[in-house]
């Protein structure tokens, strides 16, 4: 476990493992720390996310430091991180800090300069940000926040809203997500119980509808108006 303590020179094994532990021990840690800081990066998770990787990064590439010390600053960030969240939920005051509230950037068709200088961004980033929305004027936005993630929310008035079926008054068919019951050849037999089906059924559905057998097929999805789509190989 020599690796683990500063040396004044590593074998490459020593280098191999020092990589090893640092990987498993980072998958742990963004476990830990949850989807959030992998889905969007708030200013707290900003801050843990540069300052996790400048402390790893260090023993990986310097025999002379410590990885054990780097692991145990990096636990207690991260339990600083997790207990800062926690307490963010439950104290207003606290959740400004980490989650501040969204700067409106234009309201009734109109920019609020003094709120882009907060948001610190140009009026090119918010034409960037209104084009990547499919919004070509300025004058259609009722409302538009800059979010702490770094987004932007956009709402338009209602008559440059999308029109939907409802305001056709078409009739709409509920949701219907289709269950992937093969992939790779590979047959899901929980899907299937979930469905009601067994092995069996499905052998006989692919020979007797498709004359094709399991092996020839990449993805089968089943949905509950009991539709088979099949997606052969080529």
């Amino acid at each position: 476990m020599d690796f683990f303590n500063s040396q004044e020179s590593l074998t490459a094994m020593e280098w191999v493992l020092r990589a090893v532990v640092a990987f498993f021990f980072l998958v742990v840690i963004a476990k830990i720390m949850g989807q959030r800081s992998i889905s969007q990066l708030r200013f707290l998770d900003f801050v843990i996310a540069l300052v996790i990787g400048n402390i790893i990064a260090h023993p990986l590439s310097d025999e002379k430091l410590e990885l054990k010390s780097s692991m145990i600053t990096m636990t207690v960030l991260v339990f600083l991180y997790v207990s800062g969240i926690y307490l963010s939920l439950k104290w207003n005051g606290l959740r400004n800090i980490f989650d501040p509230q969204p700067i409106p950037l234009i309201e009734n068709g109109q920019i609020n300069f003094k709120n882009l200088n907060k948001a610190r961004i140009t009026v090119d980033i918010l034409l960037s940000e209104l084009r990547k929305e499919k919004t070509d004027d300025i004058q259609k936005v009722v409302l538009a926040f800059w979010e702490p993630g770094g987004t932007i929310s956009i709402f338009l008035y209602p008559q440059y809203q999308p029109i939907t079926p409802t305001d056709l008054t078409l009739e709409i068919k509920p949701f219907d997500f289709p269950r992937t019951i093969i992939k790779e050849r590979k047959i899901d037999y929980n899907e299937l119980q979930h469905l009601g089906k067994d092995e069996k059924w499905i052998l006989n559905k692919l020979k007797t509808t498709h004359n094709i057998h399991v092996k020839d097929v990449l993805l089968a999805t089943f949905d509950s108006s009991e539709n088979l789509k099949v997606f052969l190989y080529k």
